[in-house]
């Protein structure tokens, strides 16, 4: 179990060209995570909701390749015996960077834990000619209290070294201080948050993004204005900063988006049919300035999983 300290900012880029995503074959309301995810939504009709989120996967999957993205489907293995109804989350789960090397997470419930299939994303990376130099594990496989679930509880500001978290129970003080220490970030914001009910935000990616130039950030989440305004400054060093609203963040998942370009070059932002609609026109104005807007429909992946676009896509960072 490791993490080997490395410099965040040589070779940094904020976009990536690949994308894992996750066949949701048991997709469906998951009572473990519902204990702190606000955001899902129980339906009777089990059956149609997994044959709804295959449907919405499909039609993403095929939109981003069109688009010219490097999109590797992880499949469900054929032995596998758990049921993983969260798995089309993957970015909870592992990381990935330039230097080559895969950051595996602890995950807060106990059934996202079985989401962990390291020898099959390996083979699936290879299989695309990513090379995987080094495994980091930063918690043993059964941590259940010092919990960071990967990119959902951080969001990273590649280019300028800097790490954003709300603190909740899948991002615990010590191992996102432990995680920053390691891998050498210079900005580290962790910070309280709170949702309508008063509730800490579940995970950072819904409530604020990075991209090359842009970020989007929920202020009223913010349980201290004065965090809040460390966070806008650290932000606002390089990056035109959106502010939406907490009505935004909830309803639509307006934070949940991701920048990431093609082999061309050509940048996009990905997001779902929701946040499309729940940005203002004047947003959307400001967030095509910095690339095509993907919309994708996943009202039932939504709705059921309380996740969105940025919750279904890993990236990978990984040298070919």
């Amino acid at each position: 179990m490791s993490l080997i300290k490395e410099s965040v900012i040589s070779n940094a880029t904020q976009l990536a060209q690949a994308l894992v995503m996750v066949r949701p074959v048991d997709f469906g309301f998951n009572e473990e995570t519902a204990l702190d995810n606000e955001f899902q939504q129980k339906r009777e009709d089990a059956a149609k909701v997994t044959e709804m989120a295959l449907y919405e996967f499909d039609i993403m999957v095929n939109r981003l390749r069109a688009a010219g993205l490097d999109i590797l489907v992880l499949e469900k293995a054929e032995q596998a015996r758990s049921v993983t109804p969260d798995a089309i989350f993957p970015n909870n789960w592992f990381s990935t960077s330039t230097n080559g090397s895969l950051t595996i997470y602890p995950m807060f419930a106990e059934n996202r834990r079985q989401e962990r299939r390291l020898d099959d994303l390996t083979s699936l990376l290879n299989h695309h000619g990513y090379q995987v130099t080094h495994l980091n594990q930063i918690a043993a496989m059964d941590e259940q209290v010092e919990i960071l679930e990967g990119t959902g509880a951080l969001v990273i500001d590649h280019i300028n070294g800097a790490l954003y978290a709300s603190e909740s129970e899948r991002c615990h003080e010590k191992q996102f201080q432990r995680f920053a220490e390691h891998n050498a970030y210079q900005g580290r914001f962790l910070f309280s948050t709170a949702s309508e009910n008063g509730k800490s935000i579940y995970h950072t990616n819904v409530m604020m993004s990075v991209g090359e130039g842009f970020a989007v950030i929920c202020g009223e989440c913010f349980v201290d204005p004065a965090e809040y305004q460390r966070v806008k400054q650290s932000l606002s060093l390089n990056n035109e900063v959106i502010e939406i609203s907490r009505e935004q963040m909830e309803k639509s998942f307006c934070a949940n988006i991701l920048h990431v370009k093609n082999a061309e070059e050509q940048p996009f932002i990905i997001m779902s049919k929701s946040a499309f609609n729940g940005f203002s026109l004047a947003q959307k104005k400001q967030l095509e300035q910095y690339g095509e807007l993907l919309v994708n429909d996943i009202d039932t992946i939504e709705a059921v999983g309380g996740g969105s676009a940025r919750c279904m896509v890993a990236e990978v960072f990984l040298p070919k």
